[in-house]
């Protein structure tokens, strides 16, 4: 496919308007997520016995203000944020402190994971209006920090890396105070070396605050979690885009347990990524979204989770460890980023200080 040049916008046909629930309506849910899956499997049970999760994986609402506000602002956009198609647990708490995920590049992605609540299939249109439309709602919305991750996009010669680049440049442009990070696929880098470099530095040139790329699990599993990504092209891939971005660019990974792996194949990986030149690393516990996904393994304790941090940071240097249950990729983006010297926010902004 010729990657389109012009600023016209191309919005695919029956594009959704984001719907900001927290909980879907009794049964759809379910239905959205059978929907969604990446892969088909046999149904497993993933619940303790008695139909109990741990307590440490309960989150208690807190409507506050900040929260309350982003939401009424989040009605009518022409947006997809994680936050709320992902059901995330950690919604109140992020909006709380003015941050939030988009997800760029349409509801379809070109590539299959097992974990992955987004849904597998052949993207309906390339939506080049869409940066200009995320901008907007970082304005609007008064945020401090926004993440931009978007769905693969196989289908597109620079593999999706225009939209990400320009997502960057026109929220630059309104609000250069925001915090900015971003979260693509590889660029196709795992199959294509030459074209992920290429498409690569369309992104470093226009600086953002934090590049992420998530490995999401260990060496062992990758090929049937991931079997669209290679594990050491990951690392590869991470390495490169160390060596491409300014040092005052933080470079971030995520990983996900309870899918299979062991305590020790974990602090492999970890010791993998940051030989890699990773900075920050975000580690959460797996929810199996439907019995149509990959099948829960385990429920990964508190105490396990804080060893990953310290082990992260004390022994390997990681400049910021996120780790544990409930923990999802831009789980506290913003203090990341301050941990991590990429960022700071503004007088005014939470955690800024006054004006």
């Amino acid at each position: 496919m010729t990657q389109r040049t012009d600023r016209e916008p191309v919005i695919p046909a029956g594009a959704r308007t984001l719907d900001v629930v927290t909980s879907p309506p009794n049964g759809t849910g379910d239905r959205d997520r059978r929907r969604r899956a990446g892969v088909v499997r046999r149904s497993v049970d993933t619940s303790l016995p008695g139909g109990r999760k741990p307590d440490w994986l309960k989150v208690k609402a807190s409507f506050g203000d900040n929260f309350k506000d982003v939401t009424k602002l989040m009605e009518g956009l022409e947006l997809n944020t994680v936050c709320a198609q992902a059901a995330c647990p950690n919604i109140y708490e992020c909006w709380e402190m003015r941050e939030a995920t988009f997800l760029i590049g349409g509801e379809d992605c070109t590539r299959r994971c097992g974990f992955c609540q987004i849904k597998t299939g052949k993207p309906k249109g390339y939506d080049v209006d869409e940066p200009r439309r995320v901008a907007e709602a970082v304005e609007h919305l008064g945020l401090r920090f926004a993440v931009i991750t978007m769905v693969a996009r196989d289908d597109l010669d620079d593999q999706g890396a225009w939209l990400v680049a320009e997502s960057i440049r026109q929220i630059r442009a309104r609000t250069p105070d925001v915090g900015i990070e971003v979260l693509p696929s590889d660029f196709g880098y795992g199959h294509d070396p030459a074209q992920g470099r290429l498409a690569l530095e369309q992104v470093v040139g226009a600086e953002p605050d934090v590049f992420a790329f998530n490995l999401e699990t260990t060496r062992r599993l990758f090929p049937t979690i991931r079997p669209s990504f290679d594990y050491d092209r990951g690392l590869e891939f991470l390495t490169l885009a160390r060596g491409r971005f300014p040092r005052t660019t933080a470079v971030k990974s995520n990983l996900i347990v309870g899918m299979g792996e062991t305590d020790d194949e974990v602090f492999e990986c970890m010791r993998d990524l940051r030989a890699a030149g990773v900075d920050n690393l975000t580690i959460g516990q797996y929810l199996q979204p439907s019995d149509q996904h990959l099948h829960l393994d385990r429920y990964v304790t508190p105490e396990t989770f804080e060893r990953f941090r310290t082990y992260g940071e004390v022994e390997l240097g990681f400049s910021h460890v996120e780790s544990g249950p409930m923990v999802r990729s831009s789980y506290h983006a913003g203090q990341q980023a301050m941990d991590a010297k990429a960022w700071e926010p503004s007088p005014g902004q939470p955690g800024g200080g006054p004006c």
